[in-house]
């Protein structure tokens, strides 16, 4: 061993090392006389061949340094050649963005500082311009002096992990410089996410950071690089940073507009029908687009689109895979049958258990024939998807027999197997179209609007005929809990419609409303009743009290405080709650107490649904309703309400209108106004109103004691004695509430505790001959 490394230490003279490496030693082991040099002879090493290797992995490489070897084929461990990638058909097709790559182009053939920065907001497609350039190289669609080019993407993760002694990071990015430079210009680096560069390695004092590295290179065009960044993170790095960001020309990545990613959708479809093994109607790509361009405002086309694509397929798949609904529900009848027949086993009942065997016989041959059907449609679907991918591994090797000039190959391939791929392909897609079949392989349209509607809990989907039924007779369902005021339930009721028909104009909230009125008429309990049809629950609503913002500095809270400020990270009150729920009612009550700034941050809401945050986050309204409640002129009313008897009530309300959009005028002001679609005035609530509010209250009561096993039921008398005494129409509703509190839940509360009334009672609400409400317990009819 003392012999080999003598002789190692002579062969790093001839190498020009300071060091002896790990493969001199070995070159030196080879080159000595013992049985370790036969061993190695006997396997075909030869010191000649061992020379050339050591060169060939090293280049012109000096081993200076004691980690020399770490530094070996740096981009091989730190990066992923796409040009490679391309040729193995690993990279999807990259549709459009022809000006964006000629722009590419055009800068990497500069004499100097020959590289571009792809900038653009995250998921346009920044990544994917670069590797349409290495298909483009790859194919030869590029100018002669670009023919030559590899383009190799550096992986930034991969350079910094296990670098923990100071001095290694920028000893890994230095080497990945030199073997870059050392190509004569034939690599190009391409760095992604290239603002991860600022900073990164400059850890301690005197130390660099990886940009500073990069620069003396860039400057001198001995590296060619493409960076990719969003415009955010550009901004706050790339743009402090001068000297780094002359050395680079900026190319705008901008969103494709919907044509263009309906066009890249197209492109791709195949990959992924291929990768789901399912087919994706061109129906489902184009909603895939202009779905989420209309209801996903948070993120960028055709990234969006793209995953939209991607997840219905997925579903889609899953459902293949998955045993289908009628085999699963005659399995369970099987499982529940069998228990059943076990347990009239130990009774000894011959003739039950004849019967149940029969109805189990019947069961288990018609499970083992859908189960037969199921799997030789899964057969089907599963050997269309060999044969697309059998047609795919065809296509790649015609592309790589053509580029390497084998036209023979290719003829035989794309004139001979590959149509009779493609005639078996067709042959089988027409055997699984049958109109029975229990599995669905096509991606609808309306699968993709399901996941938008799981994604955002817009409902975008197709309605049910329940649904329909239901949004036909809307005005129905909120009568169920506001009295009256017809008008509002119809305005309402006819811009919910207009949304889940589509209808609606897509740049504004779905309806916005000022209800005017006095206190209890049922504003606020409108709002809270269509917040329960929409999403079944009535807190299922976006409430903020104005009377809350009434001084200048509270505005803030609407949309967050500013930078520097207590609770920026929170984001603000209004702008929070509609961005997690995108589909919501949005009541703001009691606007008149509102600070008037609040009323200009409410403009935009109103005419362009949309509001940004403290963090230039934007929220989105479009598929909001905005209730704005107020009691504004409220007095106007209550006086008419007092000259109401022998006058015409019609005539009267006509006159409080007029006088309270008077007032409304002089407190908001006009282009406010001018942006709502509908002012309501709410009307006073009559004898007949308030005795439906007592039903509707009542059934609130029994609903509460029926919790406790307990039945009320009350007699007309009753009823129309408490709708009398709880009737006020200055007041509105709120009074009956606070009667039936004082009457009839103080009455019962103290009948329960006494024992008077128990659990399965039935109790009976009647007047007696003095005029009193009385509570009798009567027998349950069973």
């Amino acid at each position: 061993m003392q012999q080999a490394l003598q002789r190692a230490d002579k062969l790093k003279a001839d190498f020009g090392d300071t060091y002896v490496s790990v493969e001199l030693l070995f070159l030196s082991l080879l080159d000595g006389n013992d049985s370790v040099a036969d061993a190695l002879k006997k396997l075909g090493l030869t010191t000649k061949n061992f020379k050339e290797a050591i060169i060939e992995l090293r280049g012109n490489r000096k081993v200076n340094d004691p980690h020399a070897e770490g530094t070996y084929q740096s981009l091989e461990k730190y990066g992923k050649n796409l040009n490679e990638l391309a040729k193995a058909g690993k990279i999807d097709p990259v549709i459009g963005r022809d000006e964006e790559i000629r722009r590419v182009l055009q800068i990497l053939s500069r004499r100097t500082k020959n590289n571009p920065m792809l900038v653009g907001e995250p998921g346009v497609g920044k990544t994917a311009i670069v590797e349409g350039l290495a298909q483009r190289i790859v194919s030869g669609d590029v100018p002669e002096n670009l023919k030559s080019k590899i383009v190799m993407s550096l992986d930034m993760g991969l350079l910094v992990a296990g670098a923990k002694y100071k001095g290694e990071f920028e000893e890994r990015l230095k080497a990945v410089i030199k073997e870059v430079t050392d190509s004569d210009g034939e690599i190009v680096l391409f760095i992604d996410e290239i603002h991860t560069l600022i900073g990164a390695g400059g850890g301690g004092e005197g130390a660099m950071d990886a940009a500073n590295l990069l620069k003396p290179a860039l400057a001198r065009g001995e590296l060619h690089a493409i960076g990719a960044t969003t415009l955010k993170e550009y901004q706050k790095y790339i743009e402090k940073d001068k000297a780094l960001e002359r050395r680079f020309q900026s190319v705008i990545v901008d969103e494709p507009d919907v044509a263009d990613a309906i066009s890249i959708l197209r492109g791709i479809k195949d990959k992924y029908e291929l990768h789901h093994g399912v087919r994706i109607q061109d129906d489902a790509v184009i909603a895939a687009v202009e779905l989420s361009s209309r209801y996903i405002s948070d993120r960028f086309l055709p990234d969006k689109a793209i995953d939209l694509m991607d997840e219905a397929a997925a579903k889609m798949r899953l459902e293949i895979d998955s045993v289908p609904e009628a085999i699963d529900d005659i399995q369970r009848k099987i499982m529940s049958l069998e228990i059943e027949r076990e347990a009239i086993r130990r009774e000894n009942n011959k003739e039950k258990e004849a019967v149940l065997n029969r109805e189990l016989a019947d069961l288990s041959e018609k499970r083992d024939a859908l189960k037969a059907q199921w799997q030789s449609e899964k057969g089907v679907l599963d050997t269309i998807r060999a044969e697309k991918e059998k047609i795919d591994k065809l296509k790649l090797e015609a592309d790589q027999a053509e580029r390497q000039g084998d036209y023979g190959k290719v003829a035989e391939i794309r004139y001979g197997r590959l149509v009779e791929s493609e005639q078996k392909l067709k042959d089988l897609q027409a055997q699984s179209q049958g109109e029975n079949g229990m599995l669905q392989e096509e991606v609808t349209a309306e699968n993709v609007a399901e996941v938008v509607a799981k994604w955002t809990g817009i409902p975008v989907s197709k309605m049910l005929q329940t649904e329909i039924e239901k949004l036909l007779h809307l005005e129905d369902e909120l009568h169920k809990r506001v009295a009256g005021q017809d008008q509002a339930i119809e305005l309402v009721s006819d811009a919910v419609r207009r949304s889940r028909a589509g209808l609606q104009d897509p740049r504004r909230p779905i309806g916005s409303f000022i209800f005017l009125g006095t206190t209890g008429v049922g504003k606020t309990e409108l709002a809270k009743s269509l917040a329960s049809y929409l999403f079944n629950d009535e807190n299922a609503i976006v409430r903020i009290d104005m009377s809350e913002y009434q001084e200048r500095h509270a505005v803030s809270r609407l949309v967050g405080a500013p930078p520097g400020y207590v609770g920026y990270d929170e984001g603000g009150q209004l702008t929070e709650a509609v961005r997690r729920k995108p589909y919501s009612v949005v009541l703001l009550d009691e606007i008149e107490k509102a600070h008037p700034d609040v009323w200009n941050i409410l403009l935009q809401v109103l005419d362009e649904g949309r509001l940004t945050d403290n963090k230039g986050r934007t929220a989105n309204f479009k598929n909001t309703i905005i209730i704005m409640t107020s009691n504004i002129g409220s007095h106007v009313i209550q006086e008419k309400l007092g000259q109401m008897e022998g006058w015409n009530n019609a005539i009267l309300m006509e006159e409080a209108k007029e006088e309270v959009m008077v007032l409304l005028k002089q407190q908001v002001r006009p282009e406010f106004l001018n942006r709502v679609d509908e002012i309501v005035l709410f009307e006073p609530l009559t004898e007949e109103h308030a005795r439906k509010i007592l039903t509707i209250q009542f059934k609130e009561i029994q609903h509460r004691l029926a919790e406790q096993h307990i039945t009320i039921e009350a007699t007309e008398e009753a009823l129309n004695k408490l709708a009398k005494e709880g009737f006020d129409p200055l007041y509105g509703g709120r009074p009956m509430k606070r009667v039936l509190q004082r009457v009839v839940l103080n009455e019962l509360s103290k009948s329960i505790l006494s024992g008077k009334i128990q659990k399965e009672s039935a109790v009976l609400m009647d007047v007696d001959k003095e005029g009193n409400l009385t509570f009798e317990n009567v027998e349950v009819e069973i």
